[in-house]
């Protein structure tokens, strides 16, 4: 087993449809906290995720043999992650009841849209998360797609772009069109308000 578990991604693709009962789920446990990474930032709720992820490497399992080497064993992978979310996304609307527990919003929300600094307002992160999923929802599905792979779990644009089987310039303009969108819904985040100083001139009580 140990042995198996050194091979590269090809080698256990190729040994899996050689009949190597050991080869897929060594495969599979490389490379799942980053797909499931993917799948629950594209579906919203790790419920939606988790099968999106089974139906995702059932189809894996089952087209081991078509795979042809003209990418790499992972980017494969990731696309047949993102093609399963996209049929359940299109099946169905998803929104999640609670937001998932990730900084990454966080940093959508901060640096794409201009907050920074400060402690950490756990209550704030919640609500801009929300507000973030709540935004992504209304988008475009090949916009969502684009955005999340780029902003939210920084790909690089050619990385995305051979996951979503697209040209590199199509998720550049995917994913500006998208940002364009999503400004009108999240600036409110951009410049939160901030509590009124009542102990100052400018709040209108006098200390005295």
């Amino acid at each position: 087993m140990d042995a198996v578990q050194e091979l590269p991604d090809r080698e256990l693709l190729t040994r899996h449809t050689q009949g190597d009962e050991q080869a897929f789920g060594v495969l599979v446990r490389r490379h799942r906290e980053r797909l499931w990474a993917v799948a629950v930032r594209m579906m919203g709720d790790p419920e939606e995720a988790s099968d999106a992820l089974q139906d995702a490497f059932l189809s894996a399992f089952r087209a081991a043999d078509r795979f042809r080497g003209e990418s790499q064993v992972t980017t494969w992978l990731h696309r047949i992650v993102v093609n399963a979310c996209h049929d359940r996304l299109r099946r169905r609307k998803v929104r999640p009841a609670t937001p998932t527990e990730d900084t990454t919003l966080d940093v959508v929300a901060n640096e794409r849209l201009g907050r920074t600094g400060g402690a950490p307002d756990h209550a704030s992160q919640t609500e801009a998360r929300l507000d973030v999923h709540a935004a992504l929802e209304l988008l475009p599905l090949d916009q969502r797609m684009a955005l999340t792979l780029v902003d939210m779990l920084g790909y690089r644009v050619e990385e995305a772009a051979e996951i979503l089987d697209v040209a590199s310039g199509t998720v550049k303009s995917r994913c500006a069109r998208g940002r364009a969108k999503l400004l009108p819904s999240l600036a409110h985040l951009r410049n939160p308000r901030h509590p009124r100083d009542v102990t100052s001139g400018r709040g209108g009580a006098n200390p005295s």
